[in-house]
């Protein structure tokens, strides 16, 4: 089985925009990281939650992805921009559309 994880996070008023760039520029080199989904989507309830959907083919292959360049890149620029609050749910994911 393959892992997956959904990471809620917020962003501080004004800057869900800029963060969702930011994390859709780091997305470039995921597939050859071993990332088989990777969706960031946006709450329509309000404007500063933000989710991450990733499937990745080990968690290994997600973990070794956080010390690619444009990870740590992106992430270093979006934490100013981000309250702290997240929240993560891990998966052992069986399969489903899109895989």
């Amino acid at each position: 089985m393959t892992y997956g994880c959904i990471t809620s996070m917020r962003t501080r008023p004004g800057f869900r925009d800029e963060v969702v760039a930011l994390l859709l520029s780091a997305a470039d080199g995921l597939r050859e990281a071993g990332c088989d989904l990777y969706l960031v989507g946006l709450s329509d309830d309000d404007g500063t939650t933000i989710w991450v959907t990733e499937v990745w083919r080990s968690r290994e292959h997600h973990d070794a992805s956080l010390n690619l360049p444009e990870a740590k890149d992106a992430i270093g620029r979006a934490m100013p921009m981000l309250t702290g609050e997240f929240t993560k749910q891990e998966m052992s994911v069986a399969g489903g559309l899109g895989l």
